[in-house]
């Protein structure tokens, strides 16, 4: 056995299901030994691609993600797609072949890059323990919920060495609950005397839902998460969807006017608190998170407690006081009647061969069925299918948005829909993302994904556009001529429909109807005279 057979062998032992990845001759025998030892390996057309599939498929399926590249350009190639997990905290395991003799053309300080996007650089070094350096990058990821590149030097790769003996790694969740510092007695005061409090869950409370809504019962809270948790309290009455800058009016309302607003595996960011301005100021704020460091970052806080959300949550006791809550039957009317974006009265402003994104996306809403796991694009498009289309839980949102690219959605989808394939994957991109992720169009078709791809197109990257248009300056360096997005679609092997007003929907539900042996890409072409305020907020973090 040779070393990259080791590390395949050990990480297939320690759970690996699904590898992800472009092969070139720095990856190719570890690929083909994790292959060996029963996971399945999805190519993807561009390493970036196959970064953001891993990452998808980790957020989605509960399971550390894994990626095989190439060294050199392979592992540059995939950077945006590393950047962007490892600012999300997601176990993502990065294999990288490494040149160590400095004349070689593939030659980069590769822990240095790895470095400074956040992940964390290991190396098997030598034959001795190979294996269990991949068990021990396995764990890091898992344990320490961090993306780890695990650098393999091409002349260690090929050095004879023992079979791999592998220990199990454990969860990435601790159920422990540190009492003695008076923080979780702290917080069942705080609840106890709340006259309206809030609970904003994050990606760190997905596992959580029933132990949060069990508390929120108890002591009368109103629910709402982050976007990245979105849909967690999908079927309350008390669910207030999106707390941040895709909140509906009656949500903002409702958290700027809580009294204590518990962030729960939430870190509070400025998207999920407006910049600050949805914490009341004569509120009380608390954070519950496994990592201290988390506490404060963003808003200031009263109180900070270290551990896994359930945990806490299970183990707060309020005392009764007699105190209702935020709750009322006239708050969950409001909330019935005005607790979704598509509820919010609008003037339709489609015309002159154009849609209005909000009436494409409710009416796109209202055709596909709600078993659907729906991913984001960046872009000035992206508030409409965030806010227009309904998810049937948090295992059918997923928004890979924490480094900002575009690009990343169609990679972000299919792994996604790998991940869960019971449902119908759907993804919202604009058309400069769509042509930027345009070569994983044939990863779709050639893994017969049931997918529909909708594309917002305004000829334009459109937040930069409404950001500096109105101040007078010249736009040609982000506008575009007209693209049949179709045309390149049904060269890729898809159905294809062109959006221009409402009645061309019933393309889609003729797709709808079956067989759907091809997916189907949305060409809609959407009017551009309005930005959005969720950019804005974007532009002023700049």
């Amino acid at each position: 056995m040779i070393v990259a057979e080791a590390v395949g062998r050990a990480l297939a032992a320690c759970g690996a299901t699904t590898v992800f990845g472009v092969v070139g001759s720095g990856n190719f025998h570890v690929t083909n030994a994790l292959v060996a030892a029963g996971v399945r390996f999805v190519a993807a057309r561009h390493e970036s691609g196959a970064a953001t599939m891993a990452d998808a498929y980790a957020r989605m399926s509960g399971r550390a993600g894994i990626v095989s590249v190439h060294q050199g350009p392979g592992l540059t190639n995939a950077l945006t797609g590393i950047a962007e997990a490892a600012k999300s905290r997601t176990p993502l395991i990065v294999l990288a072949g490494e040149v160590t003799d400095p004349r070689s053309n593939f030659h980069i300080d590769q822990d240095a890059l790895a470095a400074a996007v956040g992940a964390v650089p290991l190396r098997v070094a030598s034959p001795e323990g190979a294996g269990e350096q991949a068990v021990e990058a396995y764990r890091v990821a898992v344990e320490e919920r961090r993306t780890v590149l695990l650098n393999l030097p091409l002349d260690v790769q090929a050095m004879p060495c023992d079979p791999p003996g592998v220990r199990p790694t454990g969860g990435g969740e601790s159920g422990a609950v540190n009492t003695s510092d008076g923080a979780v007695p702290e917080l069942a005061r705080l609840l106890s005397h709340a006259r309206r409090p809030v609970f904003i869950a994050g990606r760190g409370a997905r596992h959580a839902r029933r132990e949060l809504e069990t508390l929120a019962d108890r002591v009368g809270a109103l629910l709402a998460t982050s976007a990245v948790a979105r849909g967690l309290f999908r079927g309350s009455p008390w669910d207030l969807d999106v707390s941040g800058g895709f909140a509906t009016p009656l949500a903002a309302e409702l958290i700027g006017g809580a009294d204590l607003v518990v962030g729960w595996g939430c870190a509070l960011n400025m998207w999920t608190t407006r910049h600050g301005t949805l914490i009341p100021r004569d509120g009380k704020v608390a954070q519950v998170d496994l990592d201290r460091s988390a506490f404060g970052t963003y808003v200031p806080v009263d109180l900070g407690v270290v551990g896994d959300v359930a945990a806490v949550a299970a183990a707060l006791t309020p005392e009764p006081t007699g105190v209702r809550g935020y709750r009322s039957p006239a708050l969950a009317r409001r909330i019935q009647a005005e607790g979704r974006w598509r509820d919010v009265p609008y003037e339709d402003e489609s015309g002159g061969g154009r849609i209005d994104p909000r009436t494409l996306t409710i009416g796109l809403d209202d055709l596909l069925p709600l078993e659907r796991i729906l991913s984001i694009d960046s872009g000035n498009f992206m508030g409409y299918p965030s806010m227009f289309l309904d998810v049937p839980d948090e295992r059918g949102f997923c928004f890979t948005q924490a480094f900002q690219s575009i690009g990343l959605g169609l990679a972000t989808a299919i792994g996604a829909a790998l991940a869960q394939p019971d449902r119908l994957p759907v993804v919202a991109l604009g058309d400069g993302g769509a042509l930027m992720g345009s070569a994983e169009l044939e990863t779709v078709v050639r893994l017969g994904l049931p997918m529909v791809v909708v594309v917002y197109d305004d000829e334009a990257y459109g937040a930069e556009v409404h950001h500096f248009g109105p101040h007078g300056h010249p736009l040609d360096t982000v506008t575009f001529p007209p693209a049949d997005l179709a045309a390149i679609a049904r060269g890729h092997g898809f159905a294809a429909v062109t959006v221009t007003e409402q009645a061309d929907l019933a393309g889609v539900a003729e797709w709808l109807k079956g067989p759907r042996d091809r997916p189907l890409l949305v060409h809609a072409k959407v009017t551009k005279d309005r930005g959005s305020w969720w950019l804005e907020e974007a532009f002023k973090g700049h």
